[in-house]
């Protein structure tokens, strides 16, 4: 469920920004699905059982835009009258808004709210991500939904290299989710993925504020889409054993998985109805 068209971050790195997605205005040009609210409302009623929504994987719900418009907090009140459950992806504190309807729908069904982490710094942090709240204030923010009982996941990705690939920065990331209780990370490698149109984007970025890290991605990379970091393999088994010793999920498959389980007394309910036929 993707409300939004395009966003207003500014992530250096980001891949929506891709030439194959074939936007055709300037991504910070917002394009609004305006009657979203009444097309899930018309979805959901013909539904049978509830399952699990997600939102946030293209464009995240909470750009600016969203204090105006309140789409997203609309389609929550439409998940919760009929009784989905929901996962929702940002990198934004404005979901703090509706923590209340996040509260009452993982009550009811289920709800994981999921925080992009990769750059512990702050400094550094608003460099790479320039138009939306800091690393600190997002682990604020999944401390919020750990009081709440409303789980979390954290994507740890993408992670750049010669700029956050640091194993001071990956056990910092860490250990904050292991205070604040995150119930799972996502992490596709340490590394990114650059194709066209993110590529030139994310260059420029380098020329603006890492002068001559450019040139140093050409001689290493050239036009690969990936792009891992020389230390990956070092880091995964730091992150990896992190995890393990924490108790926390650690492949994508397992926290996809999660987050789309919808609770037990649901597929009870899907059992008798199935001996009901």
């Amino acid at each position: 469920m993707n409300l939004y068209r395009g966003c207003s971050h500014g992530c250096i790195y980001c891949d929506s920004r891709s030439s194959c997605y074939q936007f055709q205005h300037p991504f910070e040009d917002i394009e609004v699905k305006r009657n979203a609210p009444q097309l899930l409302e018309r979805a959901l009623a013909s539904k049978r059982r509830p399952g699990m929504i997600g939102t946030g994987s293209m464009s995240d719900p909470y750009m600016h835009c969203e204090e105006e418009l309140c789409l997203t907090r609309k389609c929550l009140e439409v998940v919760r009258k009929y009784g989905f459950g929901i996962a929702v992806q940002t990198k934004s504190d404005r979901i703090l808004r509706d923590i209340d309807l996040l509260d009452e729908i993982n009550r009811n069904a289920k709800c994981v709210v999921q925080m992009t982490l990769t750059t512990y710094d702050d400094e550094l942090c608003r460099i790479v991500v320039p138009n939306v709240c800091g690393t600190k204030r997002r682990i604020e923010v999944l401390d919020a939904m750990r009081a709440r009982g409303i789980p979390t996941v954290v994507w740890l990705s993408p992670i750049l290299p010669f700029i956050n690939d640091t194993e001071e920065n990956i056990s910092a990331i860490l250990r904050e989710c292991i205070r604040v209780g995150v119930k799972g990370i996502i992490c596709f490698g340490m590394g990114l993925t650059l194709r066209e149109g993110d590529r030139e984007y994310y260059y420029a970025a380098l020329d603006k504020h890492f002068p001559g890290l450019k040139q140093q991605y050409i001689r290493r990379y050239g036009n690969a889409y990936e792009v891992p970091s020389p230390h990956a393999a070092k880091l995964m088994r730091l992150f990896q054993r992190i995890c393990r010793e924490n108790g926390m999920l650690s492949t994508p498959e397992d926290c996809f998985r999660y987050m789309e389980e919808m609770p037990e007394r649901f597929s009870q309910m899907s059992i008798f109805d199935m001996v009901g036929k």
